[in-house]
């Protein structure tokens, strides 16, 4: 069935992976600010979903929700750096239906139950709270890989050939990838000096603990682990920030023992496997009882990782549940006084 498709291009943003913001009004003529091109091989959705994993099964492909908002800059990443390289492109092309969904559109949606909602109810019914966030879809509908935040093209490359070789019948994807691994890094655990020390036992020593506790999911082959040590980590206003924090960084498919914040005793790779942990780095914030708050899990640059130590140390968390929407005071506030903000450095 037909739908009339609205056109409602009108949203401000502060952009970024893990980052939505709220609408604006547009430009004279009709042109948001923040607008990107999509490529013109999307698929051209009527946005039933049900009909759209079926179409796609009979082509022999697989369907990615891909969702989005104007003017995040992770967003055009995805478009120009991943999907404007050719062997990527053809490799979607040719296994994949991507269909766009902007995160606070009014584009009418038919769910995966064949229920009408919104482009923004859907997203806010699947949990999305990240631009770009993808869903990786089966032939029965059903989510293969969820991608919150930008994938770099090498990692992004290698999570193509898991979904479309149907590989997760075999294996989980960060076993995959760490089998594969396309970028070579230093081959080394990092350390973070004055962390909590091993063996760690994150209940027993942190008993009048004040402080949330973060924990550094990475692996020794990890080319952004690196990144994030030698770069991100050591700018000032982040090394300030992490003083507010317990922290401990973990090999998550280290077989070592640990105590968990809520107190039970396994091996670090199985509590990783618990958590959902899918990738390194992936940061995983706890408040003084050892309860879960926050987690990140993408590609993040100094801002967006500064933004959310100081989301989980203020306690904002707690009164404001989205973290793009305490971003966005943070970014207009820094820019009101004169603060350029640069989402990418």
């Amino acid at each position: 069935m037909l739908r009339v498709l609205s056109c409602l291009l009108m949203w401000f943003v502060l952009a970024g992976s893990h980052v939505v913001a709220a609408p604006e009004p547009v430009l004279a003529g009709g042109v948001n600010p923040g607008y990107e091109e999509k490529p013109a091989w999307f698929k051209d959705s009527f946005l039933d979903i049900r009909e759209d994993v079926a179409e796609a099964a009979d082509a022999g492909k697989r369907v990615i929700l891909y969702f989005y908002q104007d003017g995040c800059p992770y967003c055009a990443k995805l478009l120009k750096d991943n999907f404007g390289n050719r062997t990527i492109a053809e490799k979607t092309r040719k296994s994949f239906d991507v269909v766009a969904i902007n995160m606070w559109g009014d584009r009418e949606v038919t769910d995966f139950d064949g229920k009408n909602t919104t482009e923004k109810r859907f997203a806010a019914s699947l949990r999305v709270q990240y631009t770009p966030t993808l869903l990786m879809l089966d032939e029965n509908g059903q989510v293969v890989l969820r991608i919150n935040g930008y994938f770099e093209p090498h990692k992004f490359n290698v999570a193509l050939d898991f979904v479309a070789g149907h590989l997760e019948k075999q294996q989980d994807f960060r076993s995959y990838y760490a089998q594969v691994m396309p970028v070579k890094a230093s081959g080394r655990l990092h350390e973070l000096p004055l962390s909590l020390p091993s063996p760690l036992r994150l209940k027993d020593a942190r008993k009048d603990a004040y402080r949330p506790l973060a924990v550094f999911f990475e692996q020794p082959v990890c080319a952004e682990c690196d990144e994030l040590h030698d770069d991100i980590l050591k700018r000032r206003e982040v090394a300030i920030s992490l003083t507010n924090l317990d922290t401990a960084v973990v090999d998550m498919w280290s077989k070592e023992v640990i105590q968990t914040p809520d107190g039970r005793e396994m091996p670090i790779r199985d509590w990783a496997r618990a958590l959902g942990v899918k990738y390194a780095p992936s940061l995983v914030f706890f408040d003084s009882a050892g309860k879960e708050v926050f987690r990140t899990g993408a590609y993040l640059r100094t801002f967006h990782l500064h933004g959310a130590l100081d989301y989980v140390i203020s306690g904002a968390y707690r009164s404001q549940p989205n973290f793009q929407r305490f971003l966005q005071h943070r970014t207009d506030v820094l820019h009101a006084r004169g603060f350029k903000v640069d989402l990418m450095e």
